[in-house]
């Protein structure tokens, strides 16, 4: 029985990678992690509320969770680019130099970096060591340097590249520890979602993907990997993106 936790479960593609998941696994286990956790219909989608920003928390629940399984699949779909809390204060992706300010630098770099790596501390010791397991994190296409072509959004982009190193250096230090393991990052492409929305209007036709869509897209992509391919970036349609 798969053994499975979700952070970040209250987004919209955490939500929908729970939904998808419950209806390739029905008899998994399935923890819907976030700071306030949705209902869910299906009675193996276990909500829990966890303040992503307490480390004691994250170790305590992670250790309760594993205690008597190891966990088989962890995905991190944790992420910040806009919300309305930041436009109140004025703050959006920075369009140049001069939009940079320190404090939404820090922003950026806790939610889309630190946090996950925070997780990944505990729960990549409490994956599945006699079996393939895995530990996954949504990333963005614009996270890449090597296809940075437009600049702007300093802020995210370091993040999500800063996060590429952290998936890196994890899949070495797992190759030693637990060589069944496979870390990787996700690039969900543009889903219509909170996260997305003032920024959907230059997307081209055909390119604005469900959160259902994304999520069953990128399940795809994590069922053919190996430890093999580990380290890397993959996007929703099984390509691998160059950090």
């Amino acid at each position: 029985m798969q053994h499975i936790a979700i952070f970040g479960a209250s987004g919209a593609i955490g939500k929908a990678f729970c939904d998808c998941l419950a209806i390739a696994y029905p008899n998994a286990t399935i923890h819907a992690i976030a700071r306030k956790p949705p209902a869910f219909s299906h009675p193996h989608i276990v909500p829990h509320q966890l303040d992503f920003d307490d480390e004691l928390a994250i170790a305590a629940f992670i250790k309760a969770i594993s205690s008597t399984q190891a966990l088989d699949s962890v995905i991190v779909t944790i992420g910040l680019l806009h919300d309305s809390k930041l436009e109140a204060q004025h703050i959006a992706p920075e369009k140049s130099l001069r939009d940079i300010t320190a404090d939404q630098l820090h922003q950026y770099f806790h939610i889309n970096a630190v946090l996950p790596m925070m997780i990944a501390k505990y729960a990549l010791p409490a994956l599945n060591k006699s079996s393939q397991s895995l530990f996954a994190v949504l990333s963005a296409r614009v996270g890449s340097i090597s296809d940075n072509r437009l600049g702007g959004w300093y802020g995210y982009r370091m993040a999500k590249a800063s996060l590429h190193m952290g998936i890196k250096n994890l899949s070495i230090e797992l190759q030693r520890k637990n060589p069944n393991a496979i870390i990787v990052a996700l690039h969900p492409g543009t889903v219509d979602s909170e996260l997305s929305r003032p920024f959907q209007k230059n997307v081209a036709e055909g390119k604005l993907f469900t959160p259902a869509f994304s999520a069953q897209s990128l399940l795809k992509v994590l069922h053919q990997l190996t430890p093999k391919d580990s380290g890397k970036i993959w996007a929703w349609d099984g390509k691998e993106i160059m950090p």
